[in-house]
């Protein structure tokens, strides 16, 4: 519940901060991708993109690169939580397997305490 609380205290001042920097970079501004290349004179700038879409697209980028990062480095922590979740899974079925062939009946470790604990 307290996660979502400050989830919503920083994303919605967070996203009002995005409209408004929007709303006041709407100019259009000239991209030129060949760091070598001659930089565009202001006449021959020709097509533009405005500033917060180009600021957008980098933000994106950022975050399916991060999460992509993040992904590739907990690759070990998921390879050992699925060889932990295959142990329990056999252990429990080893388990249950020793607890029908003993037949269930009284013989269980806590019942064996209960009477050591009684003749005491």
């Amino acid at each position: 519940m307290v996660s979502k609380i400050v989830g919503w205290l920083v994303l919605v001042p967070l996203c009002a901060v995005l409209v408004a920097f929007a709303l006041a970079n709407r100019q259009l501004v000239a991209i030129n991708l060949n760091p070598f290349g001659a930089p565009a004179s202001a006449d021959a700038a020709g097509y533009g993109i405005p500033l917060f879409v180009i600021l957008y697209i980098v933000l994106l980028v950022g975050v399916l690169l991060g999460g992509t990062a993040t992904w590739f480095a907990q690759g070990q922590h998921r390879k050992r939580e699925r060889q932990w979740r295959r142990e329990a899974q056999a252990l429990n079925s080893e388990l249950e397997a020793q607890r029908r062939r003993q037949g269930q009946g009284g013989n269980n470790a806590l019942s064996e305490v209960d009477e050591i604990l009684d003749l005491r």
